[in-house]
């Protein structure tokens, strides 16, 4: 495979499978940081890329990190205790 993942015309960038951690978290940093323009600001075709591109990347994260922690307060029923005073840091394990 190149070191570009080539989908038609668009570029979509290096196959996160090839990132190593580091480099993973900081296009995850940047993709999500760039979000909001993207919405609002880019074309249709921009904003198809960035959707898939995102999805690569955040589809990697998950399969390196399947028992990741998760935030009791980001769950169903922690967003209904949420004014109940409770942290929002992550503290429970995935299943």
């Amino acid at each position: 495979m190149n070191e570009h993942d080539e989908r038609g015309t668009t570029m979509t960038g290096v196959d996160p499978s090839r990132l190593d951690d580091q480099q993973l978290m900081r296009e995850l940093e940047t993709i999500h940081r760039t979000r909001h323009d993207t919405l609002l600001y880019g074309s249709n075709d921009a904003l198809r890329a960035h959707n898939e591109r995102m999805a690569q990347l955040e589809g990697e994260y998950l399969r390196r990190n399947p028992r990741r922690l998760v935030s009791a307060a980001r769950t169903r029923e922690g967003a209904r205790e949420r004014g109940s005073g409770e942290s929002a840091t992550p503290d429970t394990p995935a299943t």
